[in-house]
C-alpha cells in the first residue's frame, strides 16, 4: 500500500502552525476593527489623508457631533450586557447539563465490560490487545468536557466581537458604506478564524495527549476522541435553541406593537423590546452559529477519525494519512485568510450595489483555491491506493478518488449556498413575487411564502444526493465524512460572511435609535439587506454540511455497533424509520410554540410600556427596555429545556429499549426528513423578510408601486415577516443540530447499546 509523500513529523508541524495562524490573523484583524475609537474628540480635526475633503464629509455627515459618538457607545454597551449576562445565565443552566452527561458517558461505557482495568482484543483485529473500555470510557469523558468547553467559547467570543464591533460599524458609515463594510466584515473574520483555528488546535492537542496513553492502540485513541464532537455539539444545541428562542421573542415583539400597530420605524429607541431585539440577534445568529459551526466540523472530523483508525492507516499507523482530515481543515484557514484579503485589502467596496457581489466572491474564491490546495495535499499526504473499512470488508481506494471526495463535498457546498441566496435575496424573482404577493394581503404572502420554501428544497437535496452517491462509491463512509469536511473546510470564510450579517443588522439599529440621518440609515440597511442572504447562505451550507456529517456518524455509528446491514423491510428498522421521521416535527412543533408564548408575553409588556408610560410615543419619557430583556431571557432559558432534552434523551432510550437496529432506523429517519424541513423553514423565513425590505427599499419602480413603509402590503409583508422569524432564526437552524447530535450521541454509546441494548425485545 505505500505512504504518502509527506513525513509525519511535517504533518505534525503543519496542523499546530496553521491554527497558530488562523489565530494570529483574527487579532490582526480585531486590532484594526479596534482603532475606531467609541470616544469623541479623536480626528476632528477635519484634515485627513485627501486634505479638505474630509473635512466636508464630516460636516456633512455629523462626524464632529460628540453626542452622537457617546449614545452609540452608551448602546452598545447596553447590547453588550444584556447579552453576556443571558450566555452567563444559559451557561449555567448548561453547565449542570454537562456535569450530568459526562457521568452517564462514563458510567455507561465503563460498565460496558463490567468496569474492567484488564486490557481486551481489539473489535477489529482480535489477535491484537488494546486497551480496556474503563479507559475508553474515561478518555471520552474528558473529550466531551472539552468538546463542550470549545463550543462554549467560541460562541462567547463570537458574541463579545459582534457586539464590540456594531457601533464602530455604525460610526464608519458616517464616511461611507465601503468602510462601514470593512469594519462589519473585518469583525466577522475575526470569528470566523478563531473558531476555526482553536477548534483545529484543540482537536489535535487532545490527539497528541490521548496518544501518550494508548500509544499504538489507535482504534481506542479515536472511538475516545469521539466525545470531543458531542460535547461540540450538544452544547451548539442549547445556544441555537435557547439563543433563538431569545431573539424570536424579542423581534416578533417588537414589530408586531412597534411597526404594525404603532406604525414606528424599526429599531425606534421608543419601542420597549429594542434593546431586547439587537441583544438576540447577538446571541442566537452569532453565539448560536458559531457553536453550530464548531460542532459540525468536530463531528466531520471525529467520524472520519473513527472510520480511519480501523482502516489501512490505522492499521499500518500512517500517522499522516491518518491526520489527512485535519490537514484539510489546517488548509482551509490558509486558504480563507488569502480569501478574506480579497474583500479587505485588494479590492474595495465603494457602492452599495457591490456589497453582495464581494461577500459572494468570497465563497466563489474560497472554493476555487480549496480545490487545488485538497489537490495537492491529497497527493502529498494519502498513499497512492490504501484500504478503508466498508461495513465490515476492506474496500481499496485510490488518493485521486479521495480528492473527488473532498471536491465533490466543497463544490457541493457552493451550489447550496448560491441556490439558497437565488430564493432568499430580493434581486431575484422568487423574493419579488412573494413580496407582489402582499398586494393582496397578509394570507397570499403567508401561501407564496411557504411554497418558496418547500420548491427550494429541490436543487440542494440533489446535490447533497450526487455527493452522498460519488463519495460512498470511491471511498464508502469516510468519503462521506471528508466530504462533509470539503464543505467545511472553508468554515472561517463561511462564518466571516455568516457574522458580517448581524453586525450589520445591530449598526443598523444602534443608528436608528442614536438619531442618526437618514441616509446613514439607508447605508446600514443596504449592509443589513446583504447580511440578511449571507446568513440564509451560511444556514444552507449548515444544513448542507449537517446532512453529510450525520451520515457519515451514521456509517462510523453501524460499524462500531457491529451492524453489517440496516434492513429497512426488518420491522425492527422500519419502526425506527418512521418515528425517526417524526422526531424534527415533533421538535420543531416544540421550539415554534416556545417562541409563540415568549412572544406573546413581550407583546403584551410593550403594549403595557405604550399604554401607560406618559410621553413615550411622543419621544419625551424612556421606555423600560430591562424588563423585556428579563421576559426574553427567562422565557429561553426555561424553554430551551423540553426540546433539548428530546435530542438528548431519544438516542439513550431506543438504544437502551429497542436496540441497534431500531436507533439505525430512527438516525435515519431523522436525517431524511430534518434536512427537509429545515432548508425550507430557513429559505421561507428568510424570503419573507427580504421580501419586506424589499418594498421599505423602494428600490424599483415595482417596489415603489407596494409601498411606502405603513402602506397595507408593507403591513402584510410585515406579518409574513413575523411569522418567517421563528423558522428562520430558531426551528430551522436547531434541526440541523438535532440530525447530527443525535447521530454522534449514537456513536459514543454504540458499545454500551451494542453490549447491554434493546431490553424490550430481549423480553420479548
Amino acid at each position: 500500500m505505500g505512504s504518502g509523500i509527506m513525513p509525519d513529523l511535517a504533518s505534525e508541524i503543519l496542523i499546530p502552525v496553521c491554527a497558530v495562524i488562523g489565530i494570529a490573523f483574527a487579532l490582526v484583524q480585531w486590532v484594526i476593527v479596534s482603532r475606531v475609537k467609541l470616544s469623541p474628540g479623536r480626528g476632528s480635526n477635519g484634515r485627513g489623508k485627501n486634505g479638505y475633503s474630509d473635512c466636508l464629509i464630516e460636516e456633512e455627515e455629523g462626524l464632529n457631533d460628540h453626542n452622537v459618538v457617546l449614545k452609540c457607545a452608551e448602546i452598545q454597551t447596553a447590547i453588550s450586557e444584556g447579552a453576556t449576562s443571558f450566555l452567563f445565565t444559559e451557561y449555567q443552566y448548561v453547565g449542570i447539563f454537562m456535569v450530568a452527561f459526562a457521568i452517564l458517558i462514563f458510567v455507561f461505557l465503563g460498565s460496558v465490560n463490567g468496569f474492567s482495568t484488564k486490557s481486551q482484543p481489539c473489535t477489529y483485529d482480535p489477535q491484537s490487545m488494546c486497551k480496556p473500555a474503563l479507559a475508553t470510557a474515561a478518555f471520552s469523558t474528558v473529550s466531551f468536557l472539552l468538546g463542550a468547553f470549545t463550543s462554549v467559547v467560541s460562541g462567547f467570543l463570537g458574541m463579545k466581537i459582534a457586539t464590540y464591533a456594531n457601533a464602530r460599524t455604525t460610526l464608519e458609515a458616517r464616511k461611507g458604506v465601503g468602510k462601514a463594510f470593512i469594519v462589519a466584515f473585518r469583525s466577522g473574520a475575526v470569528m470566523g478564524f478563531l473558531l476555526a483555528a482553536s477548534g483545529l488546535l484543540v482537536l489535535y492537542i487532545i490527539i497528541n495527549l490521548f496518544k501518550l496513553y494508548y500509544g499504538d492502540d489507535w482504534e481506542g485513541l479515536f472511538e475516545a476522541i469521539t466525545g470531543y464532537g458531542l460535547g461540540g455539539s450538544s452544547m451548539a444545541l442549547f445556544g441555537r435553541v435557547g439563543g433563538g428562542i431569545y431573539t424570536k421573542a424579542a423581534d416578533v415583539g417588537a414589530d408586531l406593537v412597534g411597526k404594525v400597530e404603532r406604525n414606528i420605524p424599526e429599531d425606534d429607541p421608543r419601542n420597549p423590546a429594542v434593546i431586547a431585539d439587537n441583544v438576540g440577534d447577538n446571541v442566537g445568529d452569532i453565539a448560536g452559529m458559531g457553536s453550530d459551526l464548531f460542532g459540525s466540523y468536530a463531528e466531520s472530523s471525529c467520524a472520519a477519525l473513527v472510520v480511519a483508525s480501523i482502516s489501512s492507516f490505522g492499521i499500518n499507523h500512517d500517522l499522516t494519512a491518518m491526520l489527512y482530515p485535519l490537514i484539510i481543515s489546517s488548509v482551509g484557514i490558509v486558504v480563507c485568510l488569502i480569501t478574506t484579503l480579497f474583500a479587505t485589502d485588494f479590492f474595495e467596496v465603494k457602492a452599495v450595489n457591490e456589497i453582495e457581489p464581494a461577500l459572494k466572491n468570497q465563497l466563489i474564491i474560497s472554493t476555487v483555491l480549496m480545490t487545488v490546495a485538497v489537490g495537492i495535499v491529497t497527493w502529498i499526504s494519502v498513499p497512492s491506493s490504501f484500504t478503508i473499512f466498508n461495513f465490515g470488508t476492506q474496500k481499496v481506494v485510490k488518493n485521486w478518488q479521495l480528492f473527488l471526495c473532498v471536491a465533490v463535498g466543497l463544490w457541493a457546498g457552493l451550489i447550496i449556498g448560491f441556490v439558497t441566496e437565488y430564493y432568499t435575496s430580493n434581486a431575484y424573482s422568487p423574493v419579488q413575487d412573494v413580496a407582489d404577493s402582499c398586494r393582496t394581503g397578509a394570507a397570499t404572502n403567508v401561501i407564496f411564502g411557504l411554497a418558496l420554501g418547500y420548491k427550494s428544497v429541490i436543487i440542494p437535496i440533489f446535490a447533497i444526493a450526487v455527493s452522498i452517491f460519488v463519495s460512498v462509491s470511491f471511498a464508502a463512509m469516510y468519503g462521506v465524512s471528508v466530504a462533509a469536511l470539503g464543505m467545511l473546510s472553508t468554515i472561517a470564510t463561511g462564518l466571516a460572511i455568516d457574522a458580517y450579517g448581524p453586525i450589520s443588522d445591530n449598526a443598523g439599529g444602534i443608528a436608528e435609535m442614536a438619531g442618526m440621518s437618514h441616509r446613514i440609515r439607508e447605508r446600514t440597511d443596504a449592509l443589513d439587506a446583504a447580511g440578511n442572504t449571507t446568513a440564509a447562505i451560511g444556514k444552507g451550507f449548515a444544513i448542507g454540511s449537517a446532512a453529510l456529517v450525520s451520515l457519515a456518524l451514521f456509517g462510523a455509528f453501524v460499524s462500531r455497533a457491529s451492524i453489517t446491514t440496516v434492513d429497512v423491510l426488518s420491522p425492527k428498522v422500519f419502526i425506527g424509520l418512521i418515528v425517526g421521521a417524526m422526531l424534527p416535527y415533533w421538535f420543531s412543533a416544540m421550539t415554534m410554540k416556545s417562541v409563540g408564548s415568549a412572544a406573546l408575553k413581550m407583546v403584551e409588556e410593550v403594549r403595557r410600556q405604550f399604554n401607560t408610560i406618559p410621553g413615550l410615543m411622543e419621544g419625551t419619557a424612556k421606555p423600560d427596555y430591562a424588563t423585556c430583556v428579563k421576559i426574553s431571557t427567562d422565557a429561553s432559558i426555561k424553554e430551551m429545556i423540553p426540546p433539548g432534552a428530546l435530542v438528548m434523551l431519544t438516542p439513550l432510550i431506543v438504544g437502551i429499549l429497542f436496540g441497534v437496529e431500531t436507533l439505525a432506523g430512527v438516525l435515519a429517519g431523522s436525517l431524511v426528513s430534518g434536512v427537509q424541513i429545515a432548508i425550507s423553514a430557513s429559505n421561507t423565513g428568510g424570503a419573507w423578510d427580504n421580501a419586506k425590505k424589499y418594498i421599505e427599499a423602494g428600490a424599483s419602480e415595482h417596489a415603489r408601486t407596494l409601498g411606502p413603509k405603513g402602506s397595507d402590503p408593507h403591513k402584510a409583508a410585515v406579518i409574513g415577516d413575523t411569522v418567517g422569524d421563528p423558522l428562520k432564526d430558531t426551528s430551522g437552524p436547531s434541526l440541523n443540530i438535532l440530525i447530527k447530535l443525535m447521530a454522534v450521541e449514537s456513536l459514543v454509546f454504540a458499545p454500551f447499546f451494542a453490549t447491554h441494548g434493546g431490553l424490550l425485545f430481549k423480553l420479548l
